[in-house]
């Protein structure tokens, strides 16, 4: 029977690997089309990876925990009806390497890396012969590098020559023949933290996991810079207290504070498109359409929904969709689609009390805006009077690669702006 191979899916414009929390299938177990073969997780969504053919589970290549770049294996199937195909080592053998430069024995298995991969290692000039790999079969994942570049020890390669046999493998490709190699040795291992009566361990989810591999990836890779700006919304805040309960009774869903900043950032973002780009390596993608990303949390979790078009919608738009994403989110209805897009992002710290913070830039966005608590403060006026005037502070994390103080300083400017001349004569929620 033929073999065919299931791959990790792209859930998401800029995710690139996923993590197998649980698969829903054993090996030997028939399945249709489209039935769920594992649950799936990212930094961004929670999925379940559905089969793109009916017949029989014949190898699960990735394990539960393993993180996989897109486009890996994660497992192959068996077609039913099907006659004189190759056989699943066959099929696994596609992924190496057909050539080789001369009939040279070895009994050294030859490394298979993915492109993620060889791009990190690459990148941080890390000896893969020199990291031990925590994958199936001993593969080095992503998160085993990360695991290295976190400690900051990292391997040099070293100058020994090798048989030409023992050239790595990239998945899914050919490769040249490497110029040095070295035995493998042990990885840095994590910290040790010794457990004192009392104490508590909590595993670490996978969603953690995926959260944190991206805020490093976002922290290691994007020089982040940071300004702020005060504004005063005591205009704002008594149009809105005005509207709040009217609203609610007849449009059936509250009439937020955050919703006329995401409007006023959406607004401004318009103005100074520079500020919604993304960094692609030997290029800066200005995007032209303006989907804001908003942070919503659980208990134990964070998602990342995007709000699409926010420039094209009212007020009272935005906060239906704030309304509604949110809804999703605790009640785990969130779908990847939910999660896709996102050019900027907007959080909302303040709904916590906090009043000044500096955000982790959501990859590879080239900035985050975070939004504070609003407070009283006392404010001195034309004419030397103080007054009690609600404040509120703009907190931005911005990529230096992508954009520079000015460009930022404007952009923050112009949504203190738009902010402070909110009232009932020039601002409509509808």
């Amino acid at each position: 029977m033929a073999v065919e191979k299931i791959t990790m899916p792209q859930l998401g414009e800029s995710v690139t690997e996923g993590t197998i929390s649980k698969w829903l299938v054993a090996v030997g177990d028939r399945v249709n089309k489209y039935d769920p073969l594992a649950e799936v997780m990212t930094d961004k969504v929670n999925a379940e990876i559905p089969s793109s053919f009916a017949g029989i589970i014949k190898e699960l290549i990735a394990g539960e925990g393993d993180t996989l770049a897109v486009g890996e294996v994660i497992c192959l199937i068996e077609l039913e009806g099907t006659e004189g195909s190759a056989p699943a080592a066959a099929v696994e053998a596609e992924t190496e390497t057909k050539a080789e430069a001369a009939p040279v024995k070895s009994d050294v298995p030859k490394a298979r890396y993915s492109p993620a991969v060889l791009k990190l290692a690459g990148e941080h000039n890390i000896d893969l012969n020199q990291v031990q790999g925590t994958g199936m079969n001993g593969r080095i994942t992503r998160k085993d590098l990360l695991k290295v570049i976190e400690t900051g020890n990292i391997p040099a390669p070293v100058a020994v020559a090798q048989p030409v046999a023992q050239a790595p493998v990239i998945e899914g490709t050919r490769t040249e023949q490497p110029k040095v190699a070295a035995p493998a040795v042990e990885a840095a291992k994590p910290v040790s933290v010794p457990t004192m009566p009392g104490d508590i361990e909590i595993p670490v989810s996978g969603v953690r996991k995926a959260i944190a591999a991206n805020m490093l990836r976002s922290k290691h890779e994007a020089p982040h810079a940071w300004m702020m700006v005060e504004v005063d919304v005591t205009n704002l805040v008594t149009y809105r207290n005005s509207l709040k309960d009217e609203f609610k009774k007849r449009e059936g869903f509250n009439l937020t504070f955050f919703a006329f900043f995401v409007k006023a950032v959406a607004q401004a973002l318009k103005e100074y498109p520079q500020i919604n780009s993304m960094w692609a390596g030997d290029k800066i993608i200005q995007k032209k359409d303006i989907n804001l990303s908003i942070a919503v949390a659980t208990e134990t979790e964070l998602f990342v929904p995007v709000i699409k078009q926010a420039d094209e919608k009212s007020i009272k738009g935005i906060a239906r969709e704030i309304t509604e994403l949110a809804h999703k989110v605790r009640t785990k209805t969130l779908k990847s689609e939910d999660m896709q897009g996102g050019t900027f992002t907007v959080n909302n710290t303040g709904s916590f009390g906090s009043v000044q913070s500096m955000g982790i830039i959501n990859y590879p966005q080239a900035a985050i805006l975070q939004i504070e608590s609003i407070v009283k403060r006392p404010v001195i006026m034309e004419g030397g009077m103080f007054a009690a005037r609600d404040m509120v502070n703009l907190c931005l994390s911005l990529d230096h690669r992508v954009l520079d103080g000015l460009i930022c300083g404007k952009f923050l400017a112009r949504v203190k702006e738009i902010l402070e001349n909110v009232s009932k004569e020039n601002t409509s929620v509808y």
